[in-house]
């Protein structure tokens, strides 16, 4: 994959002297001058990137990222992280995650070396790049499923490459205990990361929110703040009004982004995702959260991975339904589930696949799993 034109394109922008870049899905860019982005006539903003939001949830919306707050992540990621170096990019251009696999680069002033995602993403095509990094310090970002498949029965050369990593990052959604445990303990130095588009990515590393990033939860939602966030979205500003936010602290106003996630924070002041405020499955007059369900179904022995999501019911309103990756059988699935779930957390519906439907981001596609799981319940 040829990402030349692509970095010369960022470096430009990111130093002011160019328009803004908006990737596309297929890795080709168009730059979009700074005077179509919708600033006020006086803003002596510019926007380095337009970069579009996964889409798992919803329409995806075109996110405008200044130069000053990709700045401020590759800052915060570097102090977090220890140092710059190389990084592999595992994963899309267009998407927040592969963007900032480019940006950290050109900021730490390194090469990164870009998988061939031509064929899918593979163990084989992943320590084939791998291989081809040359600096002793060496990154990279990942999704659950991208791990996931990469630990499964794993190559003695694969776990090599993956112990040369300085850090791997980890984020994009809920993280299998079970797989991070097993990453862990594999000699991995995995970084869960937390945060979206409007963010610039990941902005809580390990629960703890990246230098200069501010963390708060209203109302059990998460809420957050600081340079890392964007201006807005492209065209929209009636939503952008509805999501970003400006507040004095300390004298200094502080730019902040409402999350559509619900979470708290631990004893020692960690944030813990508790699942989006879209994801209460109503049933039968109970709340049931789909995170604490998949969160089980991951610590049962032998699931891989583990989406929850609600289907239509006459009788109970809505059922919890679920589409696991599994070597488990139904019943080992369901007993390992009753040891570790209250009864009206166990899923009613559950399809087994070998691998779950995914967007280009690698994230599970909730509309195809949604449309498997409701099939399902109308079959049972």
């Amino acid at each position: 994959m040829n990402i030349e034109p692509l970095l010369k394109a960022l470096s430009e922008a990111l130093s002011g002297e160019g328009p803004a870049v908006q990737i596309a899905p297929d890795g080709s860019f168009e730059l979009i001058p700074q005077a179509k982005l919708g600033l006020p006539a006086n803003s002596d903003t510019e926007i380095a990137a337009v970069v579009l939001t996964s889409g798992s949830t919803g329409t995806p919306k075109r996110t405008l990222l200044s130069v000053d707050a990709l700045a401020a992540s590759s800052v915060g990621t570097a102090l977090a992280l220890r140092g710059e170096g190389q990084w592999l990019l595992a994963l899309p251009t267009n998407y927040v995650a592969g963007l900032q696999v480019l940006v950290r680069s050109l900021f730490a002033g390194t090469r990164p070396w870009a998988m061939d995602l031509s064929g899918g993403f593979t163990p084989e095509a992943f320590t084939e790049a791998a291989l081809e990094l040359t600096d002793n310090t060496r990154f990279t970002s990942l999704v659950p499923t991208q791990l996931s498949r990469l630990l499964t029965n794993p190559s003695a050369e694969t776990l090599t490459v993956l112990r040369r990593f300085n850090a791997i990052l980890l984020g994009g959604g809920p993280v299998n205990p079970v797989l991070l445990e097993a990453a862990r303990g594999a000699g991995l130095n995995v970084v869960t990361t937390y945060g979206m588009s409007e963010t610039c990515g990941g902005a809580v590393y390990d629960g703890v929110p990246l230098d200069g990033v501010e963390l708060s939860i209203r109302d059990g939602r998460v809420w957050l703040g600081g340079p890392v966030v964007a201006e807005g979205y492209l065209g929209d500003a009636e939503l952008t009004g509805a999501s970003f936010f400006e507040e004095e602290h300390d004298g200094e106003m502080v730019r902040w982004y409402e999350t559509g996630d619900l979470g708290e924070l631990d004893s020692e002041g960690r944030l813990r995702v508790l699942g989006r405020v879209d994801d209460v499955i109503i049933t039968g007059g109970l709340k049931v959260s789909a995170a604490a369900v998949a969160d089980g179904l991951h610590r049962v022995q032998g699931v891989r991975e583990a989406v929850v999501l609600p289907v239509p019911s006459e009788e109970w309103g809505q059922q919890v339904a679920a589409m696991v990756v599994a070597s488990c059988s139904e019943d080992e699935l369901r007993s390992g589930a009753a040891a570790l779930l209250e009864p009206h957390l166990l899923p009613k519906i559950v399809v087994f696949v070998s691998e779950l439907p995914l967007l280009a981001t690698g994230k599970p596609d909730r509309t195809s799993i949604l449309a498997a799981l409701t099939q399902a319940s109308t079959n049972a």
